[in-house]
Parts: C-alpha cells; sequence; structure tokens
C-alpha cells in the first residue's frame, strides 16, 4: 500500500502508538542537561550502568540484555512497570526503531512521489516541464544546500506541473537559494517571503548575480551548439563579434540605437575562461567574469550624424521593436522577487503580491510556527493548489496545552495542529521538542552531540546552587564555552556573564567540582545517546500531527510524508506535501 493513500483513520493509528510509546518514554527527552546532577537525573530514569546503555545504542544488537541489578518486573518499551525507571535497554532501543517513520511505515520516498506524480500527468497528456538553464547548485551553494534545493525544487516543479501553475510562493525564503533555483532552472515566478529585510537584500542581489550568470549560460550553450551545427551546415555562417569572436549575447543590431541604448557583448572565451575557473568554492570568481571588466563595448559603430535619414529611422523603428520584445519577453520569463513580510496563518497574500495567481506553496526549513502556518494558508487560501512544507527548530514551536506557558492565549498556536490531537490536549514540552532536533543518523557516525559543553553547563548548575542559592538566570551562559580556555575560566567568565560574586570560590575549588563529577560524566554521554534515540518518535509524532491535519480537510485530495533529502547531509529531510481537489488528483 502505498502511504499516499494511507486514510485518516489509519494515520490516527499511527498516531495512537507513537503516544503510547512516548507516554512511557517523554520524561527522558524532557529532563533538562543543565540540571542532571541537581535533580539527580540518572538515577531518577535510569536502572542500568552507562556502560549498558553506550553498548547498546553503540551494537544496535537484536540481542536482550541481562545485567546482574536488572529488576525482575513487568516492563512497558523497557521500562520497569512500578518503578518507571529503565531496565531494559536493547527492549527501549527496539521499541524507539518501531515508533520512528521507518519502522511505522507511513513515508513515501521522493522518488516515489516523483513517479505518481509524473505517472499522472503522463495519462492526462501533459507534456513535460521544460526547463530553463541547466544550472548546477552546487556552483553557487555548499553541499548541504545544494542537495536540499536540487531534491526539492524538481518536486515543487512536479506539483506545479501537475496543479497547472506558473507561481510559487516561498515562505521563510532566506537567502533565496530555492527561490532562485525555482525561477532560473524551472521557468517559475517565484515570490519570496521573509521577515528579514537583511535576508530580502541578500536574496535580491544574489538573484541579480545569478540572472547574470543564468543569461550568459544560455547564450553560451547555444553558441556552442552554432559551432556545432555550422561543421555540420558549412553554408550556414556564423555571426562575429567586433573582435572576431562569435557573439553569444546578440544576433545582430552591433552599433544601432542611441548611446543610452548601447549593447554589450560578452564574448564566448570569456565564458568558457569563467565556466573553468567555477567551482563550489569560488562563485563569485566566476560572477565577476561577468563584471565591466569582462564586458566589451562594441567599437565598431558608425555616428548618427554620418547615417542618412532612412538608416537612421530605420534603426529607430528596429530599436523599439526590440525593446518591446524584451519587455514582453521579461514579462513572460520566470522571475524571483523577494519580499520583506511577517507571515502567520492570516496574512492576506493579495495584498503582498498584487500579481498573485494560482500558485504553490513551499516552505525549506521553515522554523517553529512558521510550518504549521504554512499548512494552514494552504487550507485557508483558495489560490493555493498545492503545498511542500519541510519544518525545522522543533523547539521554536508554541504549544496550545503547555501547562506551564500562557503561550497561545492571543495567537495560534504550532502544536497540535490536527483536531485529532487537539481533542487530547496532548502536550510534548520544550525539551522534547529540543531533544527531536537531534539528528540520529549524525550522532551514529559521531557527530552532532557537544559532551563537554553540557557537562561544564551542568556542573556550573551545581556551583549555583551550593554557593549562589540559584538554580537558574535569565541571562544565557551558553556562549561562554566557546571563549572558555579550560572549566576554570569558564566558571568566572559564567560567574561574571551572571553578575555574581566569583571571589566566593577559588580556582581550586572551582576545579574540586570539575574532577568530583568529571567521573560521572559517562551517565551523561549515555542519557543523551537515549535522547537521540527517542528524537525520531518525537519528530515523528510533530509530522504525524500535520499529515493528519491535512487528512482531516475535505478539498485536499492528495496528502503525504516524503523523505526529500538524505538524512546524513540534512536531518531535517521529511516533507508534508498536499494537494487540493481542484488540482488533477494523483490516481492512488
Amino acid at each position: 500500500m502505498k502511504s499516499s493513500s494511507y486514510s485518516l483513520a489509519e494515520i490516527q493509528r499511527r498516531i495512537d502508538e507513537v503516544k503510547r510509546f512516548l507516554s512511557v518514554t517523554l520524561n527522558i527527552a524532557n529532563a533538562h542537561t543543565v540540571e542532571f546532577y541537581t535533580h539527580d537525573v540518572w538515577k531518577r530514569f535510569i536502572a542500568v550502568s552507562p556502560q549498558e546503555v553506550t553498548s547498546a545504542v553503540s551494537s544496535c544488537s537484536d540481542q536482550q540484555g541481562a545485567p546482574q541489578d536488572k529488576e525482575q518486573s513487568a516492563t512497558m518499551f523497557g521500562f520497569c512497570s512500578d518503578t518507571n525507571r529503565l531496565v531494559d535497554t536493547h527492549e527501549l532501543l527496539q521499541a524507539a526503531k518501531a515508533h520512528s517513520f521507518p519502522g511505522l511505515g507511513v513515508c513515501m520516498s521522493r522518488d516515489e512521489l516523483l513517479q505518481d506524480l509524473r505517472e499522472n500527468r503522463d495519462k492526462s497528456g501533459t507534456p513535460p516541464a521544460q526547463t530553463g538553464a541547466d544550472l548546477e547548485p552546487d556552483e553557487f551553494m555548499n553541499s548541504k544546500k545544494s542537495h536540499e534545493v536540487q531534491s526539492m525544487s524538481e518536486v515543487v516543479a512536479c506539483l506545479a506541473q501537475q496543479c497547472g501553475v506558473k507561481q510559487v510562493i516561498d515562505v521563510g525564503s532566506g537567502k533565496g537559494y530555492l527561490s532562485s533555483f525555482l525561477s532560473l532552472q524551472y521557468d517559475l515566478r517565484v515570490y519570496g517571503i521573509d521577515s528579514s529585510i537583511t535576508n530580502t537584500h541578500g536574496a535580491q542581489e544574489r538573484n541579480r548575480k545569478l540572472k547574470k550568470f543564468s543569461r550568459a549560460f544560455q547564450k553560451h550553450t547555444k553558441a556552442t551548439r552554432a559551432r556545432a551545427e555550422a561543421k555540420h551546415s558549412p553554408q550556414e555562417e556564423t555571426k562575429l563579434g567586433p573582435n572576431g569572436d562569435e557573439d553569444v549575447l546578440h544576433g545582430d543590431g552591433v552599433g544601432n540605437g542611441s548611446r543610452e541604448e548601447e549593447k554589450v557583448l560578452i564574448r564566448s572565451s570569456d565564458v568558457n575562461s569563467a565556466m573553468e575557473r567555477l567551482n563550489p568554492e569560488t562563485e563569485e570568481l566566476f560572477l565577476s567574469a561577468l563584471s565591466l571588466d569582462e564586458v566589451q563595448s562594441t567599437s565598431s559603430r558608425v555616428p548618427p550624424s554620418q547615417l542618412s535619414a532612412e538608416e537612421r529611422e530605420r534603426r529607430k523603428r528596429e530599436n523599439l521593436e526590440r525593446k518591446a520584445k524584451s519587455r514582453a519577453d521579461s514579462s513572460a520569463s520566470a522571475v524571483f522577487s523577494p519580499l520583506t513580510s511577517y507571515v502567520t496563518a492570516e496574512t492576506e497574500l493579495r495584498e503582498l503580491i498584487v500579481e498573485l495567481e494560482d500558485a504553490v506553496m513551499v516552505g525549506l526549513h521553515t522554523c517553529g510556527d512558521l510550518a504549521p502556518s504554512t499548512l494552514r494558508m494552504f487550507v485557508s487560501k483558495p489560490e493555493l493548489a498545492a503545498v511542500c512544507s519541510v519544518g525545522c527548530c522543533y523547539h521554536l514551536l508554541s504549544e496550545e496545552f503547555d501547562p506551564a506557558g500562557q503561550e497561545c492565549l492571543h495567537r495560534v498556536c504550532g502544536f497540535p495542529l490536527s483536531q485529532y490531537l487537539r481533542d487530547q490536549s496532548w502536550f510534548c514540552g520544550r525539551n522534547a521538542r529540543m531533544s527531536a532536533c537531534l539528528a540520529l543518523e549524525r550522532v551514529s557516525l559521531g557527530q552532532g552531540i557537544q559532551m563537554e559543553s553540557l557537562f561544564y553547563r551542568a556542573v556550573l548548575h551545581v556551583i549555583l546552587r551550593d554557593h549562589y542559592g540559584c538554580y537558574k538566570s535569565e541571562k544565557r551562559v551558553g556562549n561562554v564555552y566557546s571563549k572558555a580556555k579550560s572549566f576554570v575560566d569558564y566558571v568566572h567568565r559564567a560567574l561574571r556573564r551572571l553578575e555574581l560574586d566569583e571571589s566566593k570560590l577559588s580556582d581550586s575549588d572551582i576545579q574540586d567540582y570539575h574532577d568530583t563529577y568529571r567521573a560521572r560524566m559517562a551517565e551523561m554521554h549515555a542519557f543523551n545517546m537515549l535522547k537521540v534515540t527517542l528524537a525520531p518518535c518525537i519528530e515523528g509524532l510533530i509530522l504525524l500531527d500535520r499529515l493528519c491535519y491535512l487528512k482531516e480537510q475535505e478539498d485536499v485530495s492528495f496528502s503525504a510524508l516524503v523523505q526529500l533529502f538524505d538524512p546524513l547531509l540534512s536531518p531535517r529531510c521529511y516533507a508534508v506535501v498536499g494537494l487540493k481537489t481542484s488540482g488533477k488528483r494523483i490516481a492512488s
């Protein structure tokens, strides 16, 4: 069964399965690392040794462990039913795997989605989408962003093709990587909306350079093809520029028009040279090839005063025709328009975008509440035909049923989104949502957790309790670690940041704290490995909630969770995809 054909009832059953698992294990995810020693977290939740936990996580063995001090009692997901402490690490790991996306079987691959879209498009007789210049995204961005943009843009282009639309709205567009690529590669009109004016200005400048590159690249490609065709067609002559090079920007009209309208030529040899120098780390180097130093004005130009009246009139008429054609081409061609606005579910898109038509809404790693707001907008706005949303920063989500907060008294919250979970007043907690941001695949390869900084912060918390009678402070000390040369230096810097009297403690007193708790650092490491193991399950519930929300909507004909990216390159790799009934429905 395709995940695209899962019914609302089936998604709700998966949600119930994950909820049942998290109801037992969520306490671990919600334990704050800062309070690890002050609240004796290990003894409160864990009844096995740190070595057993780390060994089990590392080996991922299917064999049940049998530690000598294991409590003999009934367990649920590895936790003792009487004490609620972990007594069987292997059972927990197996349960966590079963309650993540691979175990639940509700996520379709990117290739499966594209295949479904293409099959349905072929049945409708719609021709494949036409692309613009064959841009390689890794020429302009790092490997992670290149992977994300290339993978997601093809999906978005297919969704636009499926719905018969040419406009895309990219919310939280940032620097405009996805927006620019969609407009230049797939001939889509893209409106990138970001709340940061700095991002908007940066996106405008970057898009200007990319357009410049795209024009030169396309003309260079045409010139190359013309040369190849000329070899097979000797009778056809190739037009040359004033320096004997092929004119890759203009086919005719050299020297036409007034000085204000004077055209410039980029020689194909210049473009070739620039292309040879191009690599992912030197985008500016290539773009500099399109600067004024590389652009040559036409030299063989006859002054207008020496032309006959008929010739001047003819050239004037040609220039007007050329300008009119240029304007028509410009209005018809794809373009990326960065906009600055703070977007919520209530945002009126037509007030932001005057030329708005039916469109696909997308979001690549939209932070916190922006991801659920994107889905709410898709449901409520008739002009939005499809959505492809990849969220991130789950710790920034607001929760409607947070018992300790007043977050959602005056605004719509980001979680839960579905009516199904809202009816159950489900609550995760900020620390659990923070845990959901951990990357299991990366941590499994030894990446992702900076244990020493966490250890320093937890021991500092002990010092604050013992000598300053305080546990929390409004002032953050998280960035102190990067500047500290040692634990003693770290504590002094933190005390100054917190405006506390550092003379209460000598350097030897501070070092004693470090040495005492250093012996228990293995507990913290093992505990954080358990948090990482639970991360995909918490993320899974958040994303299942979003999918459930789309399934609850009567006019959404297709909805699915899709793995778009390689999790090693991009840990937040899942997209929520939806199409409305008005679009051409995917056969399931």
